[in-house]
């Protein structure tokens, strides 16, 4: 079977759940099945829920994981809901990979890459929600606000003002050529950042992110260890506060003289001081991996 994707941080994601020998892993991001069949076949005893949003994405990874059809559950969603869907299920394990699948970005009709033939990075193409629709109609101050907050565009005004005196645009390749005539070319291609915030935009992945997070805090699952591998500043600084938020022992306010609220708060420990990051041997073969992070947290 031809398998379009490198998954990252592989062998690093199977030492993090190597030790759980029952109950059931989540892999809140399936995609092309790479660690989940790594999983399966490492964890004997565990059954595994394969959870993503992209119907492609878990075609794809039935027929993959078919030798494991008895241990696998397959759940078409946005991974913001599946604790809520599984919450009666013995959970010990649960693994966010929340980087653009390789079936992303390589498919040009999907509209992710600098030379797709359309405007759409969707994840989920149910959603009426496009880049098309950022693009060609979000006003200046909107686009704005996406290329600032979410694509972190040093000259975000610039480029908000670019594209609403030049739109309608009708392809990825269309925007990003004109990007790369109209910007300063540093080490990566101008169109990076404004592309990143585009894709944030449409699909929510911030704020999809935040209620994962929200909901593994309401279900407090016990002796579970959650896995999350994020590709850029914003996704980790979510992950790192929230695992920061967990280990807290105490919950007085900052500036209380003295501790009253018990000091018996902490829902479990922070695995990884400092995120783990692939080996250079790693990005060698799969340069999209060099800006992953992986933190890991385990509930008591």
């Amino acid at each position: 079977m031809d398998v379009p994707h490198i998954p990252v941080l592989y062998e690093e994601v199977l030492e993090t759940f190597r030790n759980i020998n029952e109950g059931y892993i989540i892999d809140c991001t399936t995609g092309y099945a790479g660690h989940s069949l790594g999983l399966l076949k490492q964890n004997e005893n565990i059954q595994l829920i394969c959870n993503d949003q992209d119907q492609e994405a878990l075609l794809f990874s039935k027929k993959r994981l078919i030798d494991y059809k008895t241990r696998v559950l397959f759940n078409q969603g946005n991974f913001e809901h599946v604790i809520e869907t599984f919450r009666g299920f013995k959970i010990r394990g649960i693994l966010a990979d929340i980087g653009v699948s390789s079936l992303q970005l390589d498919k040009t009709e999907r509209g992710f890459g600098f030379d797709s033939d359309t405007l759409d990075m969707r994840m989920d193409q149910t959603k009426s929600l496009d880049a098309s629709v950022v693009v060609n109609t979000y006003s200046q101050n909107e686009l704005e606000r996406v290329f600032r907050d979410y694509g972190e565009v040093r000259e975000y005004k610039k480029v908000a003002s670019l594209i609403v005196n030049n739109r309608p645009f009708s392809s990825a390749k269309e925007l990003s050529d004109f990007l790369y005539k109209h910007l300063h070319k540093g080490k990566i291609h101008p169109a990076t950042l404004p592309f990143q915030g585009i894709r944030i935009e449409v699909n929510d992945e911030l704020g999809v992110l935040e209620r994962l997070f929200q909901s593994i805090e309401e279900l407090k699952p016990k002796n579970c260890i959650v896995a999350i591998i994020s590709f850029h500043s914003l996704e980790d600084r979510i992950v790192k506060n929230y695992f920061k938020k967990w280990k807290q022992s105490c919950i007085c306010p900052p500036d209380s003289f003295k501790c009253t609220c018990g000091n018996n708060h902490a829902l479990g420990k922070i695995l990884t001081k400092k995120p783990i990051t692939p080996t250079k041997e790693e990005i060698k073969k799969n340069p999209r991996s060099r800006s992953s992070k992986l933190r890991v947290f385990k509930f008591d």
